[in-house]
């Protein structure tokens, strides 16, 4: 996306909302508030009863070579994560070194899984992009591009699984086998239509809310599926490696992907008692809970808190350099400004 200065409505002119944008609005507020209250109960009710005991021994049975693959699945999955913002790059051509991106995307997805989208994935990234100099237009396209990236790699995934029924739904659930299918069948059309508008589309942009939205080529919307399903894929497999031999790993990424959906609409950062709220929901009657609990609290520890802890290390470092690179700015410019008084 790129900035339209002359599209762009006068700040001063106050903007109203229509009948339809506020119920909408409410509507989403409503959404939340009924998860927040509803995920909490859900969460409590289910583990009231766990045997914390069974918990224990299933984190302590662990193997070192089971906890090393689930960090090497999450690195794996941080650099797949990362090169969104490489097809970034190839999008709007700007020229910074990939290890420079590669740094810099991995302190802001690490903040975004945590903390929330909010600060990791658009406040942060704007502001350590900015400091390399990109503009903010640049910037704002390179964003795009990664969420999505990110969705439509969801939305091939969960199609999938969902129309082909790999998930097997409680009989109690609300949402049955078949609407989770025409959910799944709907969302591969959604996709399929993305990458057909990228080979096909006369027209290749728009300009909504004063920016410009410019279709990229098939090539890059097809890296752009690949990446995407991967990283989900990845996620995945980490949870399935900490989970007893008897789960089933397409069950497991369907389950992920649902409750990734929940997090995003409760906005909870890093979707804390949602995720496993569902998978104790969904799975309690073929895998012991406490085994669950113990997969999920392992997965946390190795896909959301050890990187965050990295990332705060190499945050410090980008502000350090980002410091040292304007104060050498600062004195070039001071020298030229004596060099041309003299």
């Amino acid at each position: 996306m790129k900035p339209n200065d002359s599209a762009v409505p006068d700040s001063s002119t106050p903007v109203k909302k229509s009948s339809r944008e506020r119920k909408l609005t409410w509507f989403k507020r409503g959404v939340t508030v009924f998860f927040f209250i509803v995920i909490p109960l859900l969460l409590f009710t289910m583990v009231k009863n766990l045997d914390w005991q069974e918990v224990k021994q299933a984190l302590q049975g662990y193997s070192s070579v089971t906890l090393l693959t689930g960090v090497g699945i999450a690195a794996l999955s941080y650099f797949v994560f990362c090169s969104y913002d490489l097809l970034g790059r190839r999008y709007t051509g700007h020229k910074l070194p990939a290890t420079q991106i590669y740094s810099l995307t991995f302190v802001c997805y690490a903040f975004n899984l945590n903390l929330g989208a909010w600060l990791g994935g658009i406040a942060l990234r704007y502001r350590l992009y900015s400091r390399l100099g990109l503009e903010v237009g640049t910037i704002t396209r390179i964003l795009s591009i990664s969420l999505i990236t990110n969705w439509v790699g969801y939305m091939i995934l969960a199609g999938a699984v969902f129309s082909l029924r790999l998930i097997e739904l409680p009989g109690d659930w609300k949402i049955g086998v078949t609407t989770l299918q025409m959910i799944g069948i709907a969302m591969l059309v959604v996709a399929a239509a993305y990458l057909l508008a990228c080979r096909f589309a006369k027209k290749r942009d728009w300009t909504i809310r004063g920016h410009e939205i410019v279709l990229p080529s098939l090539k890059l919307a097809l890296m752009q599926a690949t990446l995407g399903a991967a990283n989900w894929s990845l996620m995945a497999a980490l949870i399935y490696i900490l989970l007893p031999e008897e789960a089933f790993y397409p069950s497991i990424l369907g389950i992920l992907l649902i409750s990734s959906i929940a997090g995003v609409v409760t906005h909870i950062p890093a979707g804390l008692g949602v995720l496993e709220a569902i998978f104790i929901g969904l799975l309690q009657h073929q895998i012991p809970p406490g085994n669950l609990v113990a997969a999920l609290i392992g997965y946390r520890a190795i896909y959301f808190l050890l990187p965050l802890a990295i990332a705060c290390i190499v945050y410090l470092v980008l502000e350090k350099r980002a410091k040292t690179m304007r104060a050498g700015s600062g004195q070039v410019t001071g020298l030229r400004a004596q060099d041309e008084s003299a």
